[in-house]
């Protein structure tokens, strides 16, 4: 069975019914750069890395397209973003059906335009997903359905966090994350930590302790 998307897998010691761990990567990068936590977590998730879906020059992929214009003020191609959102959520389903995995024990991990996407799954597509851990990132409201206000978010749980010095994405931009969730009746957990784009050792360690107590 082809699916959709390229991927990387690390399998569960369970041999059925484990539970699911989905990566996507930021901006630029690529498979690898998410699975380097795989090592450190749970033994029993079954963890599957992915491959964006638009090729970048000269290397790495992109979720979708961020343009600037003369002036440098950047904005993202919202449309291609729906479509990698629908991508991401059809391949679930895939790899619900391909491999010994949990469809009502799915997390979404992801980094910087990773997590835009995990939270765009997420609040899409509830019914597919369980816990998402949102890293660097921030809730476009753009590629989320209109009619949040009417859907059952109640078993969602997010762990979201941010560097206070992201010099990136703005922590201002995260900071909105935790009213959006609570105003939906999510349960969230929010932290911050003194770096800047990226994922520092303590930030991990949280997370992971996180996740362990969820799956």
């Amino acid at each position: 069975m082809h699916l959709s998307l390229e991927y990387i897998t690390r399998p569960s010691t369970l041999k059925e019914n484990a539970p699911l761990l989905i990566m996507c990567h930021g901006y630029g990068s690529d498979e690898n750069d998410l699975f380097s936590f795989a090592s450190e977590l749970p033994e029993e998730l079954f963890i599957i890395s992915l491959k964006a879906p638009y090729q970048m020059q000269p290397y790495g992929n992109a979720w979708y397209a961020i343009n600037f214009d003369a002036d440098q003020n950047k904005w993202s191609d919202d449309e291609q973003a729906k479509t990698s959102r629908d991508l991401i959520a059809n391949f679930i389903d895939e790899a619900c059906e391909k491999f010994p995995v949990n469809k009502d024990n799915v997390t979404l991990l992801g980094f910087s335009q990773g997590t835009i996407l995990s939270y765009a799954v997420a609040l899409t597509y509830p019914e597919k997903i369980n816990q998402v851990v949102a890293l660097s990132g921030y809730i476009n409201p753009n590629i989320i359905p209109d009619n949040v206000s009417e859907k059952d978010y109640s078993h969602l749980r997010f762990y979201c966090s941010h560097g206070s010095v992201d010099q990136v994405l703005p922590v201002e931009w995260a900071r909105k994350a935790p009213k959006f969730l609570e105003a939906l009746n999510i349960k969230y957990q929010y932290s911050e930590f003194p770096v800047g784009h990226g994922v520092a050792p303590q930030n991990f360690y949280e997370f992971r302790k996180w996740l362990i107590n969820k799956i």
